[in-house]
C-alpha cells in the first residue's frame, strides 16, 4: 500500500481554527486604530476649518455663512460664497468617517461675527465615537458622545464640551 500525500481533514480544521482564533484577536484592534485614525483627521479637519475661518474673516470682515462657503470645486474662483481655503470633500461635509458643519451667527452689519464648526461620525462606533467643535475662540472641545449621536454639535452643545487636551 502506497503512503498517502497531504493533509488530513483533522490537521486541516486546526488550520483554520488558528485562523479563526487570529482573525478574531486582529480584527478589534483594526477597528479600534481605524477609529483613532478618523478622530486624528477630525481633529485636523476643525483645525484647518478655524484656519480658514480666520483667513475667510481678513478677507470679507466676516465669518462665512456655512461649511460650503470655505471651498470651492476646482478650479476656484475666490469670492464670498466660494473662498477656495478649504479642499472640496471637507468643505462638502463628509471626510475620514466624519460629517462636518460650519454655521456663522451672530450677524452684525450684514457680517457674521462667529461661528462654530463641529464634527459627528458617520457611523457611531464604525467610523468614530467621539464629537469635535470649535468656535470662534479657536479652542477644540470634544465630548465622549455617549448618546451615539451623528448630528455635529451646535454652538450651545459645543459651549458644554471638554477642552481637548
Amino acid at each position: 500500500m502506497k503512503p498517502q500525500k497531504g493533509f488530513t481533514l483533522l490537521e486541516l480544521m486546526i488550520v483554520v481554527v488558528l485562523i479563526i482564533i487570529i482573525a478574531a484577536i486582529a480584527i478589534p484592534s483594526m477597528t479600534a486604530a481605524k477609529i483613532n485614525a478618523a478622530e486624528a483627521s477630525a481633529v485636523g479637519s476643525i483645525r484647518a476649518i478655524n484656519t480658514a475661518e480666520v483667513s475667510y474673516m481678513a478677507a470679507y470682515g466676516g465669518y462665512a455663512d456655512s461649511l460650503a462657503n470655505l471651498g470651492g470645486a476646482e478650479p476656484c474662483a475666490k469670492s464670498s460664497s466660494t473662498a477656495c481655503l478649504l479642499d472640496q470633500s471637507l468643505a462638502e461635509g463628509v471626510k475620514s468617517g466624519y460629517n462636518f458643519a460650519a454655521l456663522g451667527s451672530g450677524p452684525a452689519n450684514g457680517m457674521n461675527t462667529s461661528y462654530v464648526a463641529s464634527a459627528a461620525p458617520v457611523v457611531f462606533d464604525r467610523t468614530g465615537r467621539r464629537l469635535f467643535c470649535s468656535t470662534d475662540k479657536n479652542v477644540i472641545r470634544v465630548d465622549l458622545n455617549t448618546g451615539g449621536s451623528t448630528i455635529p454639535p451646535d454652538a450651545a452643545q459645543c459651549i458644554g464640551f471638554k477642552a481637548l487636551q
